[in-house]
């Protein structure tokens, strides 16, 4: 696999480009019935709408893409039949939880969902709630699914002034820093106590992350390769 590559910019052009996917048409029995077994196996998942995108493109210090609308289970069928469409990817952002003390924050996601055991920073592949004048609010995204997953709201944080797009395969995750006033211990602690309030919490156990050695093959690689960028930098 070509290794991830990572383009640091300071503007998201995401715009809404309606567009009928042929993959999820000419496919559509086989994603029903692959999403019915899926199903079967986690009766949580549920067939909501997503965004998904193509025509990435990266000059100076934007990054632009057309997204378009789907559903979830033509995205769980791309993804887990190997990405047959290489024209479309899966944009999303995540928000890189820093503690005071230099440790990255993650979420191990628990067994319920569609990505159980996968460790990584807050995210989720933006869906049509995301939308904002016919663009796709990635910052707004991200602060979602921060406070969903760890309770933490943007009064709790200093964002960071760029993201980090980081091209890896079939995905370009967009990351940017979340800066914490508090030691990475506190941190954890505070969103445990948080999930411990939840009936099913979305996140399993809170993994800190200092130094390379405490990354994990459950780590997908466009988080391992930004850290990697953060600590060498």
């Amino acid at each position: 696999m070509t290794p991830p590559v990572i383009h640091r910019v300071t503007t998201l052009d995401l715009r809404l480009r309606p567009w009928p996917w042929p993959f999820a048409d000419e496919r559509r029995g086989d994603i029903d019935a692959h999403f019915a077994r899926k199903r079967g196996e986690k009766p949580e998942i549920w067939n909501g709408r997503i965004l998904m995108a193509r025509h990435p493109v990266f000059a100076g210090q934007r990054f632009s893409a057309s997204y378009f609308e789907v559903d979830f289970a033509s995205f769980l069928a791309w993804r887990d039949w190997g990405f047959p469409d290489k024209d479309v990817f899966n944009g999303f952002g995540m928000g890189a939880l820093r503690s005071a003390d230099g440790a990255f924050v993650m979420g191990e996601m628990g067994r319920h969902t569609a990505n159980a055991g996968r460790i990584y920073f807050p995210s989720g592949t933006p869906d049509p709630g995301d939308l904002s004048g016919g663009m796709v609010d990635i910052p707004g995204s991200v602060a979602r699914e921060v406070e969903e997953e760890t309770g933490l709201t943007p009064a709790d944080y200093r964002a960071g002034a760029y993201w980090d797009c980081v091209v890896s395969g079939a995905a370009i995750a967009m990351i940017r820093i979340l800066n914490v006033d508090m030691t990475g211990d506190r941190l954890r602690a505070r969103i445990e106590a948080n999930l411990a309030r939840q009936d099913q919490p979305e996140l399993a156990a809170i993994q800190l992350v200092r130094n390379t050695s405490d990354l994990t093959s459950a780590m997908p690689r466009f988080v391992t390769a930004f850290i990697e960028a953060q600590l060498n930098s």
